[in-house]
């Protein structure tokens, strides 16, 4: 479950980045922010990094599509594991 939960902190860091690139789209000599996401120790950390160029609006919309899928799923899991510890203490219960 943990992995999970970091892999939500790291989409919700991610989706903040690629959000502040589509609102600053027009804003001149404004560099957008590139995240990229790796797995440490068992858990799932997005790094960020200025690019020298500006907001491609494709690709931020394109992966605004994956972070969104990408949390419900790793949510539907969570909740999945829930559901299965709740029903496990039912049973010894």
């Amino acid at each position: 479950m943990q992995i999970n939960s970091s892999a939500m902190m790291a989409m919700s860091n991610w989706m903040n980045n690629s959000a502040s690139n589509v609102a600053n789209v027009n804003t001149e000599k404004y560099n957008a922010t590139q995240t990229t996401i790796t797995e440490q120790n068992s858990a799932i950390v997005a790094q960020s990094s200025k690019t020298t160029q500006g907001t491609d609006l494709a690709t931020e919309f394109t992966d605004q599509i994956s972070i969104d899928k990408s949390f419900e799923a790793n949510a539907t899991t969570i909740k999945t594991q829930n559901e299965m510890l709740g029903s496990l203490l039912d049973m010894k219960a």
